[in-house]
């Protein structure tokens, strides 16, 4: 898919149904949203798939899926006539009545899961990272626009916030000027990472399948340092601090700049680098060209503790996790993972400053959001279509670190010109027995 295509695809999917603001619901052909309820099918049920199943609880859980037990006792309490399954492959074969699945493993299977429910004609609404590599991206990205009748939606959940959206819409006014200066950064990890990979073997705990769990990475022995939740850090299975973050941080100015794919990402600086584990702290710069009549931009990324220079912020409180976009007449400054608060920069300069005209739609909630999109209403904002664009360049900066170099990107090639270490980064082998 060419590249001039896909940016063309991310501002039409980023402005989503334009002025159709979610009042009174309707569908794509103006009929109302159907109140029948949709056939869901949960994979991950404990931590953040505990969210999404409370989430769709409005509608029929009828299938439960994690490899671990442990993870199953407040989705079996609230849905105990659902089917129960360890493997999502299973529960997708043998229950063909579910129309929408919600997909909250861990990374390195959120590719896996997504990329069969799509095609097997279900809408699926995904955890961030959407996916772990470059390839599963793209697969994903590709799969969506192809089958555009199916409702997709990223678990980046600020996505839905009214002020993100407003803060989109106030730099698209024109209100900051011309931006060519963004920084973002994030307060992790706060997980173990920037360390080396325990020696020794444990058993595995009663209830886990560890075989399922470890789905299309290496074989590795069990270790309690790995799950439920200090996965992130690793190679293997997570996408560390910038893959887990910067789809909440990165995705106002993302939006709201239009950015799409960088010529280059460099690592201006990071810890100790270790052989299977992400560092604790970097520092990255991604380059974005030209797009139309919109110049170049500079992108910051900053985690493990390190923020943007003290006189950016001209005064204002530096918080651990935001964003701050620069243009010639103004800066906003995000003081949330989410981005969801705005501060206009220098205060006096905006005083009495009155927001734009609502051009995004507004959403019901995130999970209702996809739910009614489900159901024939409005694509959900981050869609696949928008949201495996963003996972991409995120997991691009993954793919740096891991070099610690800068790196060119060819998106129309999807490689790195020059550097064959990086093309097992961007599609890594999965193991026997799995596809994508």
């Amino acid at each position: 898919m060419g590249v001039d295509v896909d940016r063309r695809r991310f501002v039409q999917l980023s402005a989503t149904a334009g002025l159709a603001f979610w009042t009174g619901i309707r569908r794509a052909d103006g009929d109302p949203v159907p109140e029948q309820k949709l056939n869901v099918g949960c994979i991950g049920c404990g931590g953040r798939g505990w969210g999404d199943v409370e989430g769709v609880s409005s509608q029929n859980v009828i299938a439960l899926c994690d490899v671990d037990d442990r993870q199953m006792g407040n989705a079996v309490g609230r849905f105990p006539n659902a089917r129960r399954f360890k493997d999502f492959r299973k529960m997708l074969e043998e229950v063909p009545e579910i129309e929408a699945v919600t997909v909250a493993t861990p990374d390195h299977t959120h590719a896996a899961a997504t990329v069969m429910a799509m095609r097997m004609g279900k809408h699926v609404y995904t955890e961030k990272p959407l996916v772990r590599t470059v390839h599963e991206a793209r697969t994903v990205r590709r799969l969506a626009l192809e089958n555009p009748k199916l409702a997709t939606q990223m678990g980046n959940q600020g996505t839905a916030n009214g002020q993100l959206r407003t803060s989109v819409e106030v730099v698209r006014s024109g209100a900051l000027g011309t931006v060519t200066e963004a920084h973002v950064w994030t307060n992790r990890p706060v997980w173990p990472q920037g360390i080396d990979r325990p020696a020794k073997p444990e058993n595995v705990p009663e209830g886990l399948d560890w075989d399922l769990w470890l789905g299309p990475a290496p074989v590795r022995p069990y270790r309690h340092e790995y799950l439920p939740f200090a996965w992130r850090g690793w190679f293997d299975y997570g996408t560390g601090a910038l893959g887990d973050m910067a789809c909440h941080t990165l995705n106002m100015p993302f939006m709201a700049l239009e950015l799409g794919y960088p010529s280059s990402v460099d690592v201006w600086a990071q810890s100790t680098q270790h052989a299977e584990s992400f560092p604790s702290w970097s520092i990255l710069t991604y380059e974005f060209p030209a797009r139309g009549d919109k110049p170049p931009v500079r992108l910051t990324w900053y985690d493990g503790g390190r923020t943007p220079p003290e006189e950016l912020f001209m005064g204002e409180p530096v918080i651990d996790s935001g964003s701050l976009l620069i243009g010639d007449k103004g800066t906003l400054y995000s003081p949330h993972d989410y981005g969801d608060a705005r501060i206009l920069l220098p205060r006096k300069q905006f005083e009495g400053f009155q927001n734009p005209p609502k051009t995004l739609p507004r959403s019901p909630s995130h999970h209702q959001e996809w739910i009614n999109a489900c159901k024939g209403g409005p694509p959900a904002m981050s869609n696949f279509g928008y949201a495996a664009f963003l996972t991409e360049v995120v997991v691009l900066g993954c793919v740096a670190l891991r070099l610690n170099r800068r790196i060119s990107w060819d998106a129309k090639r999807m490689r790195v010109p020059a550097c064959p270490d990086a093309d097992v980064l961007i599609r890594p082998p999965y193991r026997q027995g799995w596809t994508l």
